[in-house]
């Protein structure tokens, strides 16, 4: 009796069932967003696996000192990488379209750098793959650590609790600092047009004393940011009101 091969045809069948696609990385000269959020060329790049505080997020110092703990961890991530090209490898798109990858400087993994210093913490909710570097940080009280901060998911939800007139919920290291008025401090730091993206998609900045200025809330992690410039909003694609 001839024997069947079936080996041949099940190995067939589980090759088939491997992914057919596979993007290919991004390189380049990147320009930091924020701390856990970089551009490359036009591509917008949320680094995996991590959170880092919001450009308007107050945490406390050792001594208990507030201090803008998001804009620490941008200026540490954009210090760390320089002029050196960055190379990333997408591992899909997050809900509001950016590329959700994982990026290096050379050999070193900067969400795992950023995580080791304290600059950010593992996120849970979609990776643990930093759990190891954020217990490095803990343990050696480094960066966020050092002192007291509300994990960036709590402190999101809080700050447009207060904007809405509720009480901020407290996160997972105590009760979430309510944050300084964020636009009149970025003003002092020069950058106060507000760049807004609609619920149409449209990309539209608003300068100081422009009708809908004092209204216009900026959230970063819907891609909306603060420009120094009206050229420079213009530039990244922004437009004047109509």
């Amino acid at each position: 009796m001839k024997s069947i091969r079936f080996p041949a045809l099940v190995f067939v069948g589980v090759l088939s069932l491997a992914p057919t696609f596979a993007a290919e990385p991004i390189t380049g000269r990147a320009s930091v967003i924020d701390g856990d959020t970089l551009d490359i060329g036009s591509t917008r790049i949320r680094l995996h696996g991590i959170d880092a505080p919001e450009s308007g997020q107050l945490c406390q110092d050792r001594a208990g000192k507030a201090f803008r703990c998001g804009q620490a961890a941008a200026i540490a991530l954009a210090d760390r990488i320089g002029s050196t090209p960055v190379s990333c490898d997408p591992r899909g798109a997050d809900k509001y379209g950016r590329t959700v990858a994982v990026c290096r400087k050379g050999a070193e993994d900067l969400s795992s750098w950023l995580v080791a210093q304290g600059h950010a913490i593992a996120y849970r909710r979609y990776s643990k793959d930093y759990v190891p570097a954020e217990s490095t940080a803990k343990a050696g009280k480094l960066g966020m650590w050092a002192g007291s901060f509300a994990a960036p998911g709590d402190w999101r939800k809080g700050e447009r609790a207060m904007t809405m007139g509720f009480a901020a919920p407290g996160g997972p290291d105590g009760l979430i600092p309510s944050p300084t008025p964020t636009q009149p401090a970025l003003k002092a730091g020069g950058c106060a047009i507000k760049g807004n993206i609609s619920r149409k998609g449209e990309k539209v900045f608003h300068v100081p004393g422009s009708r809908d200025y004092d209204r216009t809330r900026i959230s970063e992690k819907d891609g909306e940011r603060m420009f120094c410039s009206e050229d420079e909003a213009k530039a990244a694609g922004w437009r004047a009101p109509r």
